[in-house]
C-alpha cells in the first residue's frame, strides 16, 4: 500500500495576503508620523557579501510560528513599539500548521514546572476569543474555536484509579475537575468501549482551535500595525548572521539573507525545530559557545473528512498519552514511533487522529506504517473503526507531519542569554507550542521591557535547562 496509492494529501503552506488598513487605537498623528521617521531605511552597505538594506526596529523576532506571531502581537497591542518578523519560510510551515489545537489542560500536573504558565496561557486563550467576540467576530470561524472539554481516558480499572487521584489534584487546584465512570463516560461518547472499570478524567472547560486560522487572525491582526510603520515581515528570508557592538558587545541586530534588521530592545530567536542551529551558527560566528539542544520531533496526524462512522463530542486522548510525551526516542531506534490515541473533531466536522513521536532528525516524509499504528490505536478505543477501509478514508483525507521543538527536559527555554545583552531565545515547546504561546509571548515580554512576571519565568532559564 505504497504511500502514491493512497493519495496522500501533505499541506503546504502559504502565507495569506492582507491589507494593512488602520491606526492603532489611541495613537496620535504625531506618534505615526515619528515612527515613519525612525524606521526609514538608514542606508545601504554590503555585509557577508551581500548587499542589503538597513532597517531599524525596537525588537527583531526570528521565527513567524505561533510563538513568535505572538511575542510579535504582544508588543503591538501592549506597547508602542515596532517589530520585525523574518522567517526562512512562511507562517505554519512548522509545527504550528501540523498540530491538533487543542488547548487542554486535563493530561497536565500541577507538579509540574510548566504548570502555571499552562494556567496563564490557557487564560490569555480565552481572553482572546473574548476579544475577538467583542470586535463583533465569532470566535468560532475566525479561530476554529470551541468549547469541547477534554477527556484522559483509561481502559482499565488500575488506570482509573490514578486517573481519580489526578482529578483530586486539579480539584485542588481550584480548577473544574471531574472524574467519569464507566456508565458516565459512555453517556458522553457513546462509541468509546473501555473496560468495565475504566474510567476518564474531565475537564469541561478545555478548547480546541484551529491553528490556521487563529495565526491568519494574528497576521492579520499584527500586519494592521503596518500603516503606522511598526510592523514588518521578511519571510523567505533566513537569520544568517548576528550583528553585535564591538565597543559594548550587545546585540544590535541581525542579518537576514536579504536585509539588515537592526534592533533598539531586543532579538528574539524563535524557530522551533530549528532553533538549536540557529543559535549554534549565529553564535559561533562571534565566538561564544552555547548548546541548545532543540531536537525535531516528528509526528503525524491523520485528518478524515466525512466521517460517518461515529460522532465525537469532546477532545480525547489516552491514559497512555502522558508516557508517550516524555517518552525518548534515539536516532538509533531505525525510526521506531511512540503512538497513543487522541482524537478531536474540528470545527470544520472533520475528525483528526493521532498521535506519534519520533526523533528521526529532519524527516518529514510521510510514513505507511505510522498511520496504519495511528488507526490501529484508535481502533480499539472506537470498534466502529475495525470495519472501515482507511485507504478509502485516506484517500480524501489529509495527512499532516509536522516537527515538534522537543527539549530533553521537557520544558522550553524562554530567557535572555546572559553572554549577549539583548539576545532571547524562545524554542523547546515540543507539542505544546500553541497552548503555551500567549503566556510565553507575555513572558518574553516583560523581560525585554523589565516589567513585574505573572510567572515565574525562572524554571525556562537558560541556567535551569544545564
Amino acid at each position: 500500500m505504497a504511500a502514491s496509492a493512497l493519495n496522500f494529501a501533505v499541506t503546504l503552506h502559504s502565507r495569506e495576503t492582507a491589507t494593512f488598513g488602520r491606526l492603532h487605537d489611541g495613537k496620535s498623528r504625531r506618534d505615526a508620523v515619528n515612527q515613519r521617521r525612525s524606521l526609514r531605511s538608514v542606508h545601504n552597505f554590503r555585509l557577508c557579501g551581500i548587499r542589503s538594506e538597513s532597517k531599524r526596529f525596537d525588537v527583531v523576532i526570528a521565527g513567524a510560528g505561533i510563538i513568535g506571531l505572538t511575542i510579535a502581537r504582544k508588543f503591538l497591542l501592549s506597547s508602542n513599539l515596532s517589530v520585525a518578523v523574518a522567517d526562512a519560510a512562511v507562517p505554519c510551515s512548522g509545527a504550528t500548521g501540523a498540530g491538533q489545537g487543542y488547548i487542554w489542560r486535563v493530561h497536565k500536573s500541577p507538579e509540574n514546572e510548566k504548570w502555571e504558565l499552562s494556567l496563564r496561557s490557557h487564560q490569555l486563550w480565552e481572553d482572546f476569543a473574548d476579544s475577538v467576540q467583542g470586535q463583533g467576530l465569532d470566535p468560532l470561524p475566525t479561530l476554529g474555536w470551541m468549547k469541547t472539554g477534554s477527556m484522559l481516558v483509561g481502559r482499565t480499572g488500575e488506570e482509573s484509579s490514578v486517573l481519580q487521584g489526578k482529578v483530586q489534584k486539579l480539584v485542588d487546584a481550584g480548577l473544574d475537575a471531574r472524574f467519569l465512570s464507566h456508565d458516565e463516560l459512555t453517556l458522553e461518547e457513546p462509541a468509546l468501549k473501555i473496560d468495565k472499570q475504566g474510567g476518564a478524567a474531565f475537564m469541561p472547560d478545555d478548547y480546541q482551535i484551529d491553528a490556521k486560522r487563529a495565526v491568519g487572525f494574528i497576521e492579520k491582526e499584527n500586519r494592521s500595525f503596518a500603516v503606522e510603520r511598526r510592523y514588518a515581515e521578511f519571510y523567505h528570508e533566513p537569520v544568517i548572521k548576528l550583528l553585535r557592538s564591538e565597543t559594548t558587545g550587545e546585540v544590535e541586530g541581525v542579518q537576514t539573507s536579504k536585509n539588515t534588521l537592526l534592533c533598539d530592545k531586543a532579538v528574539v530567536i524563535a524557530t522551533g525545530s530549528w532553533s538549536g542551529s540557529v543559535v549554534h551558527d549565529l553564535l559561533n560566528n562571534i565566538g561564544i559557545e552555547l548548546e541548545l539542544p532543540v531536537m525535531p520531533r516528528k509526528g503525524h496526524l491523520l485528518i478524515v473528512e466525512n466521517f460517518n462512522s461515529f460522532k465525537l463530542n469532546h477532545g480525547l486522548m489516552e491514559f497512555g498519552y502522558v508516557n508517550h510525551e516524555s517518552k525518548v526516542l534515539g536516532h538509533g531506534d531505525g525510526g521506531t514511533a511512540s503512538v497513543s490515541m487522541t482524537a478531536t473533531m474540528d470545527s470544520s466536522g472533520r475528525v483528526i487522529f493521532g498521535s506519534s513521536r519520533q526523533l528521526v532528525g529532519f524527516n518529514t516524509h510521510i510514513e505507511e506504517d505510522i498511520l496504519n499504528r495511528i488507526w490501529e490505536r484508535a481502533a480499539e478505543f472506537f470498534p466502529a473503526m475495525k470495519g472501515v477501509s482507511l485507504t478509502d478514508l485516506i484517500a480524501t483525507g489529509e495527512v499532516r507531519v509536522g516537527l515538534r521543538p522537543y527539549m530533553p527536559s521537557g520544558k522550553p527555554v524562554i530567557s535572555p542569554v546572559p553572554e549577549l545583552p539583548k539576545m532571547f531565545i524562545a524554542a523547546g515547546h515540543e507539542g505544546e507550542g500553541l497552548s503555551l504561546a500567549l503566556g510565553t509571548a507575555e513572558m518574553v515580554f516583560n523581560m525585554i521591557l523589565g516589567n513585574p512576571q505573572k510567572v515565574n519565568p525562572a524554571p525556562f532559564s537558560l541556567v535551569s535547562h544545564k
